[in-house]
């Protein structure tokens, strides 16, 4: 059901600035109020009407402030597809941020990925996906390792890719006027949208651990 999310309080992006540095305990505790209704309490809105929207989003978590000063000043997200697969969202003063990854692998996933990107039909599919979202404006990052893995060719055509042991694409979305308002649920479903290829690669071939 459309509507339960009406987008961020112009007032986040003030609590979010008096959280700024190192805040001090007693600062936290005079603004935890205030962030928890004008910041989380949004996103946990946003990720409810994601979910409404398809199915697939349901499994969501927001994540709440910790310790560390860092965790106060930018609110986080999860959306998990498959196991260690997922999309993450970050708002903040910079705005919000959303990211596909497959990180922090089980044992196995690892072997499973690099089988799937030396296979010549999900390898060369893979190699055009992360292509396409490369040129949407996503960086692909990740945890990658300086030499190709042993056991594969060095000159392999995907070389690039085996060196992979994980594997990110994010890009900021902006912090334009739509994140005060409903559209930033469209914005969010656009970049998913952007993201979807890739993800349904990674959970078809590394969503179980070895």
């Amino acid at each position: 059901m459309r509507g339960q999310f009406t987008g961020w309080p112009e007032q986040a992006m003030d609590v979010l600035w008096q959280l700024q540095g190192e805040p001090t305990h007693a600062t936290r505790e005079r603004y935890r109020a205030d962030r928890e209704r004008l910041v989380r309490q949004p996103m946990i809105a946003l990720l409810n009407e994601i979910a409404d929207t398809d199915p697939r989003y349901e499994d969501f978590s927001v994540w709440h402030y910790r310790t560390d000063s860092w965790w106060w000043q930018h609110q986080g997200a999860v959306i998990r597809l498959g196991r260690k697969i997922e999309i993450s969202l970050r708002f903040a003063l910079d705005g919000l941020r959303i990211q596909g990854a497959w990180w922090y692998p089980d044992p196995g996933q690892v072997a499973m990925f690099r089988k799937a990107v030396a296979s010549e039909g999900s390898g060369r599919e893979l190699s055009a996906i992360v292509e396409d979202v490369r040129k949407k404006g996503y960086d692909i990052s990740g945890d990658v390792m300086k030499r190709p893995p042993r056991g594969y060719p060095t000159d392999h055509s995907r070389t690039n890719l085996l060196r992979h042991r994980s594997l990110i694409a994010a890009r900021p979305l902006g912090c334009e006027e739509w994140l005060h308002t409903p559209e930033a649920v469209d914005r969010v479903l656009s970049a998913a949208a952007d993201l979807d290829a890739l993800l349904m690669w990674l959970v078809r071939h590394v969503k179980r651990a070895a």
